[in-house]
């Protein structure tokens, strides 16, 4: 799969909120970065998935001179365990075998409270929006210049977010160069706001243009949540530590 040195890599999840991103993020006015639309399909046949393939839709932001200068992928939605299979392929394609080569990844995520388990001490009181940077594989310019802009996680950290939890454990064992970026909004009465919630898109969305010439777009945000229930369980989870 070619792409640029610089990947973020965007899940389309039933929230749309990879797709809202995917939207979002344009080149900056002025500048000289043209788009070229793409796509991707690899198969899973290997694991025993025939009837599902991984596929997604790719942006790709090329200089003046051709050169790719940062990409956006947006994978499809995947139910465990095609979802293992499907990012396994995904990322083993993108880090190839010339480490060299290999792009960075940033991925961002908004995880709902009850999937982000923290202790109270570390729980966001105040009105100033929280996200984390979570660095794992190799470090680069990428992740260095962007994780020290950023809080780390709190070591008590525990995820309960299924896309999360198998991207971090597959990213742990292919060793690709990836930032991860954790939204997090402040409490009132323990349930988040609308408002909140746009307001760590919006900063999420800043920092995954500042990894390159592009900028975000709020206003062309087309975002609609849906209500997740507490109860809802995820029995895969327990697959990916």
């Amino acid at each position: 799969m070619k792409v640029a040195p610089k990947v973020i890599l965007l899940f389309n999840d039933a929230d749309g909120l990879g797709a809202a991103f995917y939207g979002a993020l344009r080149p900056n006015p002025g500048s000289n970065l043209q788009i070229l639309n793409d796509s991707f399909e690899l198969s899973l046949e290997r694991y025993g998935v025939k009837d599902h393939k991984a596929s997604g839709q790719i942006l790709h932001f090329l200089n003046a001179n051709g050169l790719y200068e940062v990409s956006i992928l947006l994978l499809q939605n995947y139910q465990p365990p095609v979802l293992a299979c499907a990012l396994t392929e995904v990322l083993t394609s993108l880090a190839g075998v010339d480490l060299s080569t290999m792009p960075t990844l940033v991925v961002p995520f908004v995880v709902p409270e009850y999937k982000l388990k923290l202790e109270n001490r570390y729980l966001v009181t105040s009105e100033k929006v929280s996200v984390y940077g979570m660095k794992l594989g190799p470090t680069t310019y990428v992740t260095q210049g962007l994780s020290s802009t950023l809080q780390k996680p709190p070591p008590s950290m525990k995820i309960y977010h299924e896309d999360l939890a198998c991207l971090l454990h597959l990213v742990s064992v292919i060793k690709v160069p990836t930032l991860v970026l954790i939204g997090q909004s402040s409490q009132h009465l323990h349930r988040k706001t609308y408002k909140e919630e746009l307001e760590v898109i919006h900063v999420m969305g800043e920092h995954l243009a500042g990894i390159s010439s592009l900028s975000f777009a709020k206003e062309k945000m087309a975002w609609n949540p849906t209500k997740t229930s507490r109860d809802t369980e995820e029995p895969w989870r327990a697959l990916y530590g």
